[in-house]
């Protein structure tokens, strides 16, 4: 059938009244017999919003057909590989099949609605940029001709988009270099028939797909991490903090300015919107409620926790739409080059969704990426200056939401969200929350009342009073040879609510971000007030002090190490037992354990043998040191 009425912008015209009459025609004769309404294809609904066949016409005559839907899926025509070019194209069971292509396209399509429905940019590039469907600003509409646009004439198995999302597929999973990419795509240029259609280089390959919302933002950082060239800043030449120019000394004769370093950000609301516009995905986001059998005593899913439980009572208004998302943070640092002699430290922001049942929000395809901290040293105390894009658009979704279209109810909502915890390793810990895990007060839970004693000689310090966290009937507590020695008639330390927190964070001084001061010095780091070393900037979020658990220490790194301890001590495993001649050594500093003091025998040193069963050779218990 011939489609080119649907190019005719004149909807007066003959040929486009004759071609409106043709589709109403199709979509009746391909319409399911318990069905009355159809899709209407008009530029407002864009095969959003299901009536008769009349509505339909008279829609499509006053608004106008969405010119790149010109396969007409949504009303009976099939998309497989004879209609649109594109086959199957599997690798090794999986790759990007037909039916992936279109729920791809459907995912974008979605957003696309949302946006014109608000009324916001359909590129993200700024408000200047067209909006209509039939314009070269509108995405879906690009990826729609790319996705039926064939690879070289007569190709029957690829589409352009299909192919090029194929090489990066293979490029992501093979670990390409990018000029390795772009040699492959400079011999496949070559190589194929004249009229193919692939991009010369990686830079072009990814402006066919950036509309799939895959685009990040570029925000430059001062040298030393003082603030971000950003709102305020962004047109700042040097630091306005340290005076340092934002761009490197590039050679002479060349104009590019290439800046120090650059923070990558990818916008949250892009993310949460797209997961409401698969409708697999949508019903899986109100899971937490609709779904989850609660069991008094057992946590399947955080929603089962007193924090999540403590959140809804507060903030009733936001638990009210199950549909607004609960995050949680995690972030540390790696080395990406796999050589840890080259010094170099980049920190993910990763958020994870827990709307979704377990066995999904802790996968892959769920995590967010948000940011992508640059740097060869970890940012420390400064990472606040990288987090504030994040807190920014975390502050607006609490308060404002953002336009959401559920593919479920076929309707616009308000999407809001809230970040719940934070999920970290010990030292990533006090970079997020802004209490330092050194020195004799680093334990956060025992805050101003933690209990240290300096061993090996002034060299270490170590954290005691731990009985003090048994029942204060418990025998234990009263034994002289246990733990450090001494009786224990402490209670427990005291659990410190937000109000708390926030009363000790109030006495601190302002803390001034930078590696180095304004003299050009490096900047000295020491708690101002206990062992608070700045005030976190999630604190800006106006939910954050009345949540009942703010930060989650890394199972992973604490179940480990403590394991790896007990079994290397308890086994005398060589190199991981605890059990050494310093440790014989501080029993006798703290006047505990006399039978586990090492002892001078005939000029040697006599190590007397623990509970456990010692190795053949050291049967004898005798060392030298």
């Amino acid at each position: 059938m011939d489609r080119s009425w649907m190019e005719i912008r004149n909807r007066r015209h003959p040929l486009y009244i004759e071609g409106v009459k043709e589709f109403i025609k199709f979509a009746i004769d391909h319409m399911p017999p318990s069905e009355t309404l159809i899709w209407c294809p008009c530029i407002r609904c864009n095969n959003f919003n299901k009536m008769t066949p009349d509505e339909v016409e008279e829609h499509m005559y006053a608004w106008g057909v969405v010119v790149a839907y010109n396969r007409w899926v949504y009303h009976g025509e099939e998309f497989d590989q004879e209609n649109n070019g594109q086959g199957n194209t599997n690798i090794e069971e999986e790759g990007i099949t037909v039916d992936a292509m279109q729920e791809i396209l459907d995912d974008v399509r979605a957003e696309q609605f949302a946006n014109d429905w608000t009324g916001s940019s359909a590129t993200g590039h700024g408000p200047d940029m067209p909006n209509d469907l039939q314009g070269e600003g509108n995405k879906f509409a690009r990826l729609m001709r790319d996705a039926e646009k064939e690879l070289y004439p007569g190709c029957e198995k690829f589409s352009v988009l299909s192919f090029i999302m194929m090489l990066l597929h293979i490029k992501l999973i093979s670990k390409w270099s990018n000029n390795s990419f772009d040699m492959l795509l400079k011999l496949l240029s070559d190589a194929f028939p004249p009229g193919a259609t692939i991009p010369r280089t990686y830079k072009e390959a990814k402006k066919v797909i950036r509309d799939l919302g895959l685009t990040y933002k570029k925000i430059h950082v001062c040298k030393n991490d003082c603030v971000l060239f950003w709102k305020d800043y962004e047109f700042e030449d040097t630091c306005p903090s340290c005076n340092t120019p934002r761009y490197k000394e590039v050679q002479k004769g060349k104009s590019k300015r290439v800046p120090h370093k650059v923070l990558r950000y990818f916008p949250v609301k892009q993310k949460l919107r797209r997961f409401f516009g698969s409708r697999k995905i949508a019903e899986d986001m109100t899971w937490h409620k609709d779904k989850r059998v609660e069991e008094e005593g057992v946590m399947r899913h955080p929603a089962d926790s007193l924090t999540w439980k403590d959140f809804d009572q507060k903030h009733e208004s936001f638990a009210s739409d199950p549909r607004n998302v609960r995050l949680g943070l995690a972030s540390d640092g790696f080395n990406p080059y796999g050589n840890m002699s080259n010094s170099y430290s980049v920190w993910p922001v990763i958020l994870v969704p827990y709307n979704l049942p377990p066995w999904k929000c802790m996968k892959d395809p769920f995590f967010m990426l948000t940011l992508l901290i640059p740097g060869r040293k970890s940012p420390g105390v400064d990472i606040d200056v990288f987090l504030r894009p994040l807190i920014d658009e975390l502050k607006e979704l609490w308060s404002i939401g953002v336009d959401t279209y559920d593919a479920v109810t076929k309707q616009i909502f308000q999407l809001r969200a809230a970040l719940l915890w934070t999920i970290n390793d010990l030292p990533a810990y006090a970079n997020l929350s802004g209490w330092s895990t050194k020195g004799k007060l680093a334990c956060p839970n025992c805050n101003e009342d933690a209990s240290h004693q300096y061993l090996h000689n002034g060299k270490k310090t170590c954290y005691m009073g731990h009985s003090r966290f048994l029942p204060m009937d418990h025998p234990m507590r009263k034994s002289n040879h246990t733990f450090d020695g001494k009786a224990e008639d402490r209670p427990e330390p005291k659990f410190l609510s937000g109000e708390d927190v926030v009363a000790q964070l109030n006495r601190l001084v302002q803390t001034i971000f930078g590696k180095v001061d304004e003299r050009g010095k490096k900047r000295k780091r020491s708690p101002s007030y206990l062992n608070w070393s700045k005030r976190s900037i999630f604190f800006e979020l106006p939910y954050w002090e009345t949540l009942l658990l703010r930060h989650n220490l890394d199972v992973m790194h604490i179940v480990k190490n403590i394991f790896e301890s007990i079994i290397g001590t308890i086994m005398n495993i060589l190199g991981k037992t605890k059990d050494s001649y310093k440790a014989r050594l501080d029993m006798v500093a703290m006047k505990i354990r006399h039978e586990l003091h090492p002892k001078c025998v005939d000029g040697k040193t006599y190590i007397p043998p623990a509970c456990y069963a010692f190795f053949p050779s050291e049967k004898s218990g005798f060392c030298e040191f």
